[in-house]
Formats: C-alpha cells, structure tokens, sequence
C-alpha cells in the first residue's frame, strides 16, 4: 500500500532537549517543565524513604492504568521495593536493581520515564 502513515515516534532534527515530559526539537531548541514535582537537581535535598515510597505508589497508579503487557510484573515489582523501604534496615542494593528494571521498561512512556527516573536517583541518593 502506498500512502501509509506510520508513526516513526519523535525524529528530532536541528537540535533537541528532553526535560521530564517535555520534548523540544528544532534550532536552539528550549523544553521546560512546571510544576511537575518530579524534577530534581543533583543539588537538591535526599528523599526520605517515605517520599520515595510515595514516588512508587504514584508509579504503579499510572502503571495500572497503562496498556504496558508487563505491567502487573512492573506494578509487582513496585510494590515490592515499597515494601523494602518500610522494612527497618531497607537493602539498597535491591533497590537499585528493582529502580533500573523499572527505568529500563518504562523507556517510551514518558510520564511513567519521568516518574521512574526520579525514583531511581533517589534510591542512588540513599
């Protein structure tokens, strides 16, 4: 069939910024996010396991309602690092794994990306 569209996702060209949610393509391209509570410098204060907790119920909120085939081993996982870091001496080690198992599954979502990637700087911060 000629005349077909497919989607080919983002080609950026001229230069592009990926900040959170926002992506910018074009010359001196510029994306910014507000307000999104995600976003966080490395110079910005540690999270509590508390807070990251928080960070993973939010996750598997958004897991939960995603299309994702693997989202209930995702949510799974989730849920199993929530339970680490209420636990009295957390294993950071595992954390970490379960943090980029996440990020690596989450790649082209970008809202779950965001969320994700947040939570695995915190877990690198603890």
């Amino acid at each position: 069939m000629t005349g077909m569209n497919r989607n080919q996702g983002i080609i950026a060209t001229g230069g592009s910024q990926v900040v959170g949610n926002a992506v910018a393509s074009g010359d001196h391209a510029k994306a910014e996010v507000r307000d999104s509570g995600l976003t966080q410098s490395r110079e910005d204060r540690q999270r509590t396991p508390e807070e990251i907790r928080e960070l993973l119920a939010r996750l598997i909120d958004e897991l939960g309602r995603s299309e994702l085939p693997d989202r209930a081993d995702l949510i799974e996982g989730a849920q199993d690092a929530r339970e680490e870091l209420a636990s009295a001496a957390p294993r950071v080690g595992k954390l970490k794994l379960i943090a980029r198992a996440l990020v690596d599954a989450v790649p082209g979502v970008t809202a779950l990306a965001s969320i994700a990637a947040t939570i695995e700087e915190a877990i690198r911060r603890l």
